[in-house]
């Protein structure tokens, strides 16, 4: 695994200490985007898009989100045997530093896909799939010592069943914090009885609308309450409104609003969220401070297209908070706000400007800060005038690696059932 340019938690490991910061598991899919369409083709027709970006998705938008923020992050998924597996397993474990050694690669089996197309800051998707040849648990077995482990609440491999411990509990006994989150009730059930699970979680982080259909409340507020009796850590997002968590353990509640930006793809906004907020949670940050850190990434999340693609690293939050600090006092009362909301950034990142590093031409996301070793504790480096022209080969905004700029599909052969 490529060393991270910045490791926040470097004064809490030990040579004892958990082999990783993050576990997941999950289904990885080959996301396609195609962004700048004029409007959705109509029956019989074909319009061509100004973008396009490919890049792995699904549980590989949470792990990537991770890992940019130095988290060293390891992920069990299944594989297929295919050219987007492929590109999919090259782009987490070399570009992206994510560890694979609990993933599985399956003969006869493609991977998921999504197309995803982008039209008046909407999208909408298509997908194709079949379920894992294996499930999570079996495919893992004994999971890796890790300081947390992120999960989605389920039916199909539920926390707390007796007579049976899944993968996520088993990290937990092994010390890891549990993580949960929810997905859509399709079925519109929305079944209190998934919030049982919670009795193994340290914490939980559900949308809004998802937290009040859960708990049958009628506020976002009252979800919260209802959740922290279940859960020490507590938090409902509420998109372009920001947080809100109690943490039982510190005796601390907060609110944050989200900062105000311009979104143009909310895909993965809420795996960066998560992702900001374990950073926090394992620093051990002020309840107000964690999110308000989570809020800032998925902030720059959103602003860009793809996913995963969109993750921000640590060279993006620093140039945001430099352009934050810098227009404090002349910016008016909205800016000076942030300025101080935002001031425990200053101990994170460079004093000095790290400069105008931003994402390549033919990328979505700017560069993400692996593959270079610290160079001063404690704090991300300056990048080099090579990562500022390209940076590191990967998922882009134009097919997989080295594929011409163009309007063309990706690269990747079709597979064939």
């Amino acid at each position: 695994m490529s060393a991270q340019a910045y490791d926040p938690l470097a004064d809490q490991r030990t040579p004892e200490g958990p082999q990783f910061d993050v576990f997941l598991a999950g289904t990885v899919f080959l996301d396609i985007v195609f962004t700048g369409l004029p409007a959705m083709p109509a029956a019989g027709t074909e319009i061509w898009a100004d973008g396009m970006g490919s890049c792995p998705g699904g549980i590989a938008n949470l792990a990537i989100a991770t890992s940019r923020l130095g988290l060293r992050t390891s992920l069990a998924a299944a594989f297929g045997d295919d050219d987007y597996a492929d590109f999919c397993w090259r782009t987490l474990a070399e570009q992206e530093s994510v560890d694979l050694s609990r993933s599985r690669r399956f003969e006869n089996w493609h991977s998921p896909v999504t197309v995803s197309m982008a039209v008046d800051r909407d999208r909408s998707m298509v997908t194709h799939g079949h379920s894992a040849p294996m499930a999570a648990s079996d495919m893992i077995g004994a999971p890796p010592r890790s300081r947390a482990a992120i999960v989605t609440l389920s039916a199909e491999e539920p926390l707390g069943m007796p007579g049976k411990c899944n993968w996520a509990e088993k990290a937990q006994l092994d010390g890891a914090l549990i993580f949960a989150d929810v997905g859509w009730d399709p079925s519109g059930t929305w079944s209190a009885a998934l919030l049982e699970q919670l009795a193994v979680c340290h914490a939980f982080m559900p949308n809004a609308v998802e937290a009040m259909a859960y708990t049958g409340t009628d506020s976002p507020r009252d979800a919260l309450y209802a959740i922290a009796d279940r859960v020490p850590l507590a938090v409902v997002t509420d998109g372009a409104n920001g947080a809100m968590a109690i943490d039982s353990l510190t005796g601390e509640e907060a609110f944050v609003p989200a900062p105000r930006v311009t979104a143009l793809d909310p895909t993965g906004a809420g795996d960066v969220f998560g992702a900001g907020l374990v950073l926090g949670t394992l620093c051990h940050w002020p309840l107000a401070d964690r999110l308000a850190f989570a809020g800032v990434c998925a902030a720059l999340a959103v602003q860009q297209f793809g996913g995963s693609l969109a993750a921000p690293g640590w060279g993006d939050i620093a140039d945001w908070w430099h352009e934050v600090r810098a227009a404090a006092g002349h910016s008016g009362a909205y800016g000076d706000s942030l300025a101080r909301r935002y001031g425990f950034l200053d101990k994170l990142v460079p004093t000095d400007p790290v400069g105008a590093v931003r994402r390549a031409a033919a990328t979505i996301a700017r560069q993400a800060d692996v593959g270079m070793a610290p160079r001063t504790p404690g704090k991300p480096p300056a990048r080099t005038a090579a990562e500022a022209s390209g940076g590191p080969e990967g998922a882009t905004a134009d097919g997989p690696p080295d594929e011409p700029e163009g309007p063309s599909t990706s690269r990747v052969p079709a597979q064939k059932e």
